[in-house]
Formats: structure tokens, sequence, C-alpha cells
């Protein structure tokens, strides 16, 4: 038995103010009418929870149920991160395998504060993300910006480098209606933009949004008996965490000896979640035909690229200027215009990467089609070892 997407749906992103259930429930709608389904047609509906919506967003299951209508059908929400969205497709998928039901429907959405996210719920000083904001001041741009600097420190990355990468996502972006951002830039324009976390400027970090998605899983017998052409399956997906002494390279945990007492895995965190995916899909990186990787910031990208097995560590820069990741290059990388393009709505992304390679897949993209794709891999990492690749292919 595999799973099949049946279908998709967004809410586009912006700061829009309103309730994050609007943007869920408009994203599943979208989703049930591209699928050819009805709601009463659905036997189980996970919801990626959104934490700062108060209950009904820690609910997100129920609260998207009740929103479209109590059906009876069963439920479930789940907190990830920003892996949420891919959990949820998980625990949705899982339960189709195991014969338990035939359509599902996953959705994420999220109404975000203006700036940058902080912790939510108090203080709590067993908690560490609560402690790198209130002891280490080390908000979510500044460690961006850590990783910015190791990368130039190591694999000798300019500012003009990450700039490449936000004019490249820019462009894709401005081709697609969903994105919160749709003007194309310059490198001079980034590299004009506001320092905020030295080396990376305004413009080399994604935003907070407002948005929604939301797919719609069914068994792949379910969807050859209505006839649903092409047939897009979801061949992986993985949750793994990290192994030690590879840690989750984030604060606290850049102050860590562990490397001392023990030699480092054979693959770092980052890199085991997408090679996970390709072992369950049974695929590897030169089969992806394109990928959509979690862009924090301009520089995560390029270390993204290394970690999915697209380049040897290093060479992602020469990959960025060979236009090999571009739209029209070999393997282009965040084709929807990825977080510089959309910012972040964390219930929602995982499900909103999801769809692009769908609709992909699909051949449906539009000015942005990546022409003949077979294998669509996205990438994400959240806080405390949580990550998500799904593997998408026809």
């Amino acid at each position: 038995m595999s799973v099949v997407v049946l279908g998709t749906g967004m809410h586009p992103w912006g700061k829009w103010g309103r309730p994050f259930v609007e943007y869920g429930v408009a994203a599943a709608r979208a989703a049930l009418d591209d699928a050819g389904v009805a709601w009463t047609d659905v036997d189980y509906l996970v919801g990626a929870d959104t934490i700062r919506n108060g209950y009904p967003g820690f609910v997100a299951g129920a609260t998207y149920a009740q929103a479209l209508g109590w059906s009876g059908a069963r439920i479930a929400s789940c907190y990830a991160a920003c892996a949420s969205g891919a959990q949820a497709v998980d625990i949705a998928r899982t339960r189709i395998l195991a014969g338990l039901c035939e359509v599902a429907l996953v959705v994420g959405a999220d109404s975000t504060p203006k700036g940058f996210f902080t912790p939510v719920g108090g203080d709590r000083p067993d908690d560490p993300d609560w402690l790198r904001f209130r002891l280490l001041g080390a908000t979510n741009p500044a460690y961006f910006g850590l990783y910015a600097r190791r990368r130039m420190a190591v694999h000798g990355s300019t500012q003009a480098d990450f700039a490449a990468v936000k004019v490249k996502n820019a462009r894709a972006g401005s081709l697609n209606p969903m994105a919160r951002y749709r003007r194309p830039v310059t490198v001079d324009e980034v590299l004009a933009s506001p320092m905020v976390a030295d080396p990376l400027r305004l413009m080399d970090i994604c935003a907070t949004s407002d948005g929604g998605a939301a797919v719609v899983l069914a068994s792949e017998e379910y969807a050859r008996r209505r006839g649903a052409t092409p047939l897009v399956r979801l061949a992986a997906v993985s949750t793994v965490t990290p192994s030690f002494p590879s840690t989750v390279l984030e604060l606290p945990n850049f102050a860590t000896d562990s490397w001392a007492a023990a030699p480092p895995p054979e693959k770092p965190f980052r890199a085991a979640i997408a090679y996970a995916s390709y072992e369950e899909a049974g695929v590897g990186p030169e089969d992806v035909s394109l990928a959509e990787v979690y862009d924090l910031s301009t520089a995560l990208e390029l270390d993204w690229m290394e970690d999915i097995g697209l380049c040897p560590p290093g060479q992602a820069d020469k990959l960025l200027r060979d236009g090999v990741t571009a739209l029209g290059g070999r393997v282009p990388v965040n084709p929807s215009g990825g977080l510089a393009s959309f910012g972040e709505a964390i219930p929602a992304q995982a499900i909103a990467q999801l769809c692009e390679l769908v609709t992909q897949l699909r051949g449906r993209a539009g000015p942005r089609q990546v022409p003949g794709p077979r294998v669509g891999l996205a990438v994400n990492q959240g806080l405390f070892g949580h990550g998500s690749a799904l593997v998408a292919t026809l």
C-alpha cells in the first residue's frame, strides 16, 4: 500500500491580523476542492498546533473539525516546532498505511506576532528556549547570524553570496500567488538593507507571517477508484532526532565539549534528517528534481544544500553562482520562493513545502514550473531536536 497526496490547498501568506482558524479552514476547503472530496468523506483530521494562539491553537485538530462542521471524523493534534506540519502529515500517513482510514486531512495555520518569535507562557527557567532569550540575549536572528559567520569562516562564503540566495528566491516568489513578498530584488538592495545580526541583513532573514496550508492524503487504492491522475506518492517522512555528539546546533548547545569526548557521527543532524527519508523512499540526492529547504536565513539555505547531498561541504556557493539551484537550473532549490518570500507560519510551513512539491510534480506550477520533475524533497529543522524531511514522487 502507498499513500498519495490527493489534494493541496493554501491561504496566502501575509500579515492579515485575523484568527489562525480562518487561514486553516480556507486552506482545508481548498485542499478538499482540489481532491474532489467532501469534508464528510474525511475519516481522519490532524491539526498542526500553534502555541501562540490560545487553547484553540493547542487543540488544532478539534478546532478545525469544529470550524468545518462536526462530522464524527477522528482527530489528532500535534506540536513539534517547525516540524509540526510534517509530524501531522506523518500521523495521517501512518494511519492510512495501517489500514485504519482511507482519507485524511492535514491542516496547519498560524497568526504571528510582529517582529521575531519569542518564548510564550511566562517565565520558564527550565526551558532552554527561554534561557537563550533571557540569559544570553540570543534571539532567532542572533543565532542565524552565528551560523552565517561560521560558514564564512569555514567555507569562505561572502555577504554577496548570501544576498544572491535572496535574489534567487525572490524571483521565484514573485511568480507564486501564495507568497507574501512578490517583488524581485537585486544583490545591491539586499546589501543595502539594515544590519540585523552581523553578517545578516534584514533581507537575509525570513519574516514572521500569517498563513495556512492543508493536504488531503488517501490510500492509492482510494485514489485509483476515483480516477485521480497524476498520482503523487508520499514516499517517505523522516522525523529523526540528533545523535550524540552532534546535538542540535541551537543555543545554548553551541557551548558543548561533547566533540572532545567522542568522534562525530557519520552525518550531522540536518543531513541525518534528509538521508533517513532517502533511505525510506529508495532514492538518493542524485535523484532529486527539486528541493524545498528551510531558509530561515540566506546563509542557512547554503548549509542545507550541502546537508541534503546536492554537493560536498563548501560547494553550495558554487552551485548557486552557476545557477544550478535557480529556476531553470538542474536542481531548483525553493522554487516556491522559500521562507525568503513567505516568512514563517510555523505549523503550516512543512505542509506548504509539501504543497509545492505536489504542485510541481503535477506540472501545475505555471511560470515557476520545474521541467519534468520526478522526485521532490522538503526539509526543515525546529527547536529541541525536531526536524523533518518529506519525499514526494511520481
